[in-house]
């Protein structure tokens, strides 16, 4: 890879073996050199094997990182993260398994966040030029709602915090989870000397890797942190609300965002009740640290 697309995409996913061979294919039809991290929770549809047989078309692009239980997406996303970080990816994408991201959008995210000024791109459904398609009323007034509480509560000037597709520069996301790589590595109590946390987040990941390539343990150890409160859909929120309070510049690029046409939606009432729980929680926590 060179210039800006250093970049990888992290793409979670738990029963989308419908979907996830199309997605694949279409981002890597863009030839832009990126990469792509499927995190799978152990999907019983067999994604995995799916991806596991592409890696054979994509030996260099496509990885594949196995979790042996379904944990949530924001545990998911954690797992990948950290991945990420071990190597050398200047730009970490998030986006949704289901082809309610378009990959075509993917270049426009990149080449935004490239602006040196810049920390976060959220591809937008609630701004000007941003729309979404086939979605029934309930849940656009559900994600509405969301988005006005997640406002309302956090104070961040974003029209659509709840976003799943987003570009974050290293250094933010690094910024964001150190504390999580201190404590992880604290835990396992394996390093001897001071280190900076690229090469001790390194050190942890090629002690797992001796093991294995594509189970890697690390999601138990985030788990255990006490910055990032939030299992599921309320990660999205989380994460830009502490990028925000770190000082992050986010900015919003329209999207059109397609409701799923194969597969299950994994967004239920319990899901929107954990994620308000989360908003009220993060918040609480926020003003304990200032």
């Amino acid at each position: 890879m060179s210039g800006f697309l250093r970049a990888i995409v992290v793409i979670p996913t738990y029963n989308e073996r419908e979907n996830i061979e199309s997605l694949l294919t279409a981002i890597f039809a863009l030839k832009i050199g990126v990469h792509v991290l499927v995190v799978d929770d152990h999907s019983p549809d067999g994604t995995a094997g799916v991806v596991i047989r592409l890696q054979q078309r994509y030996p260099h692009q496509l990885h594949l990182l196995s979790r042996p239980q379904k944990e949530g997406l924001g545990q998911a996303y954690l797992a990948g993260f950290g991945w990420a970080l071990m190597y050398d990816y200047d730009y970490i994408c998030s986006m949704d398994a289901d082809f309610s991201h378009a990959p075509l959008d993917l270049l426009q995210l990149l080449t935004r966040c490239a602006t040196p000024t810049i920390d976060i791109v959220i591809g937008s459904r609630y701004i000007t030029g941003g729309r979404v398609v086939n979605w029934p009323l309930s849940r656009i007034l559900l994600s509405c709602m969301a988005n006005w509480l997640a406002r309302s509560i956090t104070g961040m000037p974003i029209k659509d915090t709840t976003a799943g597709f987003v570009c974050y520069r290293r250094t933010i996301l690094q910024h964001i989870l150190n504390r999580s790589l201190s404590k992880a590595i604290c835990d396992e109590q394996f390093l001897g000397q001071e280190q900076s946390s690229t090469e001790a987040y390194s050190d942890m990941f090629k002690k797992y890797t001796q093991a294995s390539t594509t189970k890697l343990p690390l999601a138990m150890e985030f788990q255990k942190n006490h910055n990032i409160v939030s299992v599921g859909y309320s990660f999205q929120v989380e994460i830009k609300f502490l990028a925000y309070q770190y000082g992050a510049k986010l900015v919003e690029l329209p999207i059109t965002f397609i409701n799923r046409v194969r597969g299950k939606s994994k967004m239920g009432l319990i899901m929107a009740g954990e994620s308000l729980f989360r908003l009220i929680q993060m918040k609480w926590r926020s003003w304990k640290r200032q």
